[in-house]
C-alpha cells in the first residue's frame, strides 16, 4: 500500500507546512479580525494533518490499526478539501480550488487502493 501510505504523508506534511508558511510570512488576516475561528479551523487541519502522517507510516509499517486511521484522517481530509476552496472561490483564486479537486481525487483513489488490500 505504498500509494496511500506516501499520499498521507505528503499531503500531512504539506498541510503543516503551508500552515506555517501562511503563518510565517502573516498571510492568515483572520488572525486579527476572526481569531476564534480560524484557531478552531487550524486546529482541526493539524489533528487532520497529523492523523494523516500517522495513517501513512502505519501504512508502511503494515500496522493492523493502519487502515482504520487511514478511513478516519482521509474522512477529515475530504471534508477539509470540500469546504477549504470555498475560501478560495470567494477570492477569485481557481488555481487553489483546482489544486483541492486533485487533492480530492487522488485521495478517493487512494481509500479505493487501501479498500482493495492492494
Amino acid at each position: 500500500m505504498m500509494y496511500p501510505a506516501v499520499f498521507s504523508i505528503v499531503i500531512g506534511v504539506g498541510m503543516i507546512g503551508q500552515w506555517s508558511a501562511s503563518f510565517a510570512t502573516k498571510q492568515i488576516p483572520e488572525l486579527n479580525t476572526e481569531p476564534f475561528r480560524i484557531w478552531f479551523h487550524i486546529a482541526g487541519e493539524m489533528v487532520t494533518a497529523c492523523m494523516l502522517i500517522a495513517s501513512g507510516i502505519g501504512l508502511l509499517a503494515a500496522a493492523a490499526w493502519a487502515p482504520t486511521v487511514f478511513y478516519i484522517s482521509s474522512g477529515l481530509l475530504f471534508y477539509t478539501v470540500i469546504v477549504s476552496p470555498g475560501y478560495f472561490a470567494q477570492k477569485g483564486n481557481w488555481i487553489w480550488v483546482f489544486a483541492f479537486g486533485v487533492i480530492l481525487t487522488l485521495g478517493i483513489v487512494a481509500v479505493l487502493v487501501v479498500a482493495g488490500g492492494t
